[in-house]
């Protein structure tokens, strides 16, 4: 309610730059036509139509605020305090702004309204607030559901809004927003024949959660204490993993290249060397052709893992969502040596025989690569259905 009125206030404040004050009044937007003439009087203090609007606007919401805020008083509602201070503080802010233009002479009489202190008003009507929006939260706790915990920390937090240091409320809203978090549970789950070290979970759950959680919605890897309760499960379950084994094989190549080799006189029938127009001996390049066996030593190795992701709710017991998830890592080093010339390899060929074949790396050291590029499918998921965990 307190929102509510709050716009409306602030919307005919913004409708007070449109049209003259005199416009304004005839459509009953009484505070804009209020505002409208109060800055045309600032510029102009004799201006007799805004002069005339005020004074007719200013008295006709007067009176429409004082009956809204005694049926109010009358009928009694907890909640109306909200809107009864939203009110005061409007008739204070207008009080405030026509106060820079009164007194006001006019036709022989002086046009101004007498001063009214709101202030012992708002302060009763917000500490009613504060005492309805706190109570109000207090019977929501009652109901136990996760929407109930939320709807109660938000009034509690417009009680702290009116009364800063109501009393309690700080533990209240502590208490209804670690009630109303939904919490959901990431683990692993290997199904696999490969049993793999507790490094290999660590480094396959660092998802970098935290970006995931919200206001209402926290993941955990590991349950902080047994008076956690979790309401979502979100498991990654491991079907399949296979390493293969170590392979290395050869592959010969012979390169060849065709390179230049000084040059040749060309000469005739008779074995004299040949002249040119200009008197110069005649010469053609000559080549040879260079070849080089590249022996490369090949080492290759895989991992594959299959499994799929599966989110549960646990309250009540059912399936969300489950998808297949899939991942491998290849390992491969060349190393190269030759027989012959290297002059006929290619820079990037001359650059494989400065390689020596290395270690293979171990099972365990595959399996753990291979999971980088399943946390991208883990994250892709979870980002993906994030919309069921609320």
């Amino acid at each position: 309610m307190k929102r509510t009125i709050g716009i409306l206030f602030v919307a005919a404040m913004l409708m007070s730059g449109c049209g003259s004050s005199k416009k304004q009044l005839e459509t009953g937007n009484y505070d804009a036509a209020i505002n409208k003439a109060v800055a045309e009087l600032r510029k102009k203090p004799d201006s007799e139509k805004d002069i005339e609007t005020l004074e007719r606007a200013m008295n006709i919401a007067l009176e429409q605020d004082n009956e809204r805020i005694r049926f109010l008083k009358i009928e009694g509602r907890a909640n109306a305090w909200d809107e009864i201070y939203v009110i005061y503080k409007k008739m204070s802010d207008r009080q405030a702004a026509v106060r820079t233009v009164t007194p006001i002479r006019y036709q022989g009489r002086s046009i101004e309204w007498p001063y009214v202190d709101y202030m012992q008003e708002m302060v009763i009507a917000k500490k009613k607030a504060a005492d309805f929006y706190y109570a109000h939260g207090q019977e929501l706790m009652k109901n136990n559901t996760k929407d109930s915990y939320r709807q109660a920390y938000a009034e509690f937090a417009r009680a702290r809004e009116y009364v800063g240091d109501y009393p309690n409320i700080d533990q209240m809203m502590q208490e209804s927003h670690y009630l109303g978090i939904s919490r959901a549970w990431v683990t692993v789950k290997n199904y696999s024949v490969i049993k793999f070290p507790e490094e290999f979970e660590k480094e396959l759950l660092a998802l970098d959660l935290p970006r995931l959680n919200s206001e209402w919605v926290e993941y955990y890897t590991t349950i902080p204490n047994n008076d956690t309760q979790i309401d979502y499960q979100i498991n990654i379950n491991l079907r399949t993993i296979a390493v293969s084994p170590d392979r290395q094989f050869q592959r010969d190549t012979l390169m060849k290249a065709t390179v230049e080799d000084g040059f040749d006189y060309v000469k005739d029938t008779r074995g004299n060397v040949m002249k040119d127009s200009l008197g110069n001996d005649i010469k053609v390049k000559k080549f040879r052709e260079l070849q080089c066996a590249l022996i490369q030593t090949v080492q290759v190795k895989e991992c594959v893992i299959q499994g799929d992701v599966e989110m549960l709710s646990l309250y009540p017991e059912r399936t969300i969502k489950k998808e297949p998830i899939g991942a491998r890592s290849d390992f491969e080093h060349i190393s190269a040596r030759a027989i012959g010339d290297v002059n006929a390899l290619s820079a990037e060929q001359k650059k494989m025989l400065q390689s020596q074949p290395v270690q293979f790396p171990l099972d365990i050291d595959m399996v753990i690569m291979c999971s980088e590029n399943l946390k991208t499918a883990i994250r892709g998921f979870m980002e993906a259905n994030r919309r069921y965990i609320n």
